[in-house]
């Protein structure tokens, strides 16, 4: 799914993900770097906040603000900028930033189904991201059949 999303992404997007240790945020991230054409690991940047990676044709940036504690780290990192940025800008751990990041984004939550299953909850908010989210969700029921 996030490997589908990531070859609809044209820059400026910013996706923002919520869910607990083991959901799978990173893997799904991981899946749009490889929609991006990401080459080369895409490693969670818990320690560094955020990593930089080249796609093919756009600049992927995928934060992480696990150890974030509060608004104010966010703001003296300078991590707040890359919400606004022409790449495409990948949070794990979103809800900890929720009062800084563009009201238009989508929001991915991700849940526990089991242990080798996840359920994955979107919504898009402001035009842009429902039609993102409707190209996304055309593309998913064509790879069914």
């Amino acid at each position: 799914m996030g490997a589908s999303l990531g070859q609809l992404l044209r820059g400026g997007e910013l996706i923002c993900l919520e869910g607990e240790l083991g959901s799978g945020k990173t893997t799904f991230i991981q899946g749009i770097g490889q929609g991006l054409g990401v080459d080369g690991p895409i490693t969670s940047p818990t320690f560094t906040l955020v990593n930089e990676y080249r796609g093919e044709n756009l600049t992927f940036y995928h934060v992480d603000l696990y150890r974030v504690e509060s608004r104010r780290e966010i703001i003296a990192s300078g991590l707040d900028g890359l919400f606004f940025g022409d790449g495409v800008c990948a949070i794990e751990w979103a809800e900890k930033a929720k009062e800084m990041v563009p009201l238009e984004r989508l929001w991915v939550i991700l849940r526990h189904g089991g242990e080798r299953r996840r359920l994955i909850s979107m919504k898009a908010m402001g035009p842009g991201y429902e039609d993102l989210l409707g190209s996304l969700e055309g593309e998913l029921a064509r790879g069914r059949r």
